[in-house]
């Protein structure tokens, strides 16, 4: 994602410098949909438990998924796309053939935070 952003704001900057370059209010939302998403994903990304749901956060995108519904959790390294910051990953079934992927820093942690939610 690092890498991504560097080439994002690197090939903009390059545009600019060009004759004819796009004008920089075209170059502004350009940039920060490019550099701003992923760096509110990267920094936004966490989970929480309130009450009986475990609500997970990822910049603009939300979960809400109720304790009471989680079929399964599971370790997976899929490379999907989810709210999972890293590729050692929880995949949990919830609902009715619903699944989100997580990665938590302390997994045992949480992983014990739902069972003791649930139960």
């Amino acid at each position: 994602m690092l890498s991504s952003i560097v080439v994002l704001v690197g090939a903009l900057s390059m545009a600019r410098l060009q004759e004819g370059a796009l004008p920089l209010a075209l170059l502004v939302p350009v940039l920060l949909l490019g550099v701003g998403l992923p760096l509110w994903v990267l920094i936004g990304t966490h989970y929480t438990f309130v009450r009986d749901e475990l609500i997970v956060r990822s910049g603009p995108f939300r979960w809400r998924i109720p304790l009471r519904d989680i079929r399964s959790v599971t370790p997976t390294r899929d490379m999907q796309s989810g709210p999972a910051l890293s590729l050692d990953r929880l995949r949990i079934d919830y609902g009715k053939g619903r699944a989100v992927l997580v990665s938590p820093a302390e997994k045992d942690a949480f992983l014990q935070a739902i069972d003791g939610h649930r139960t």
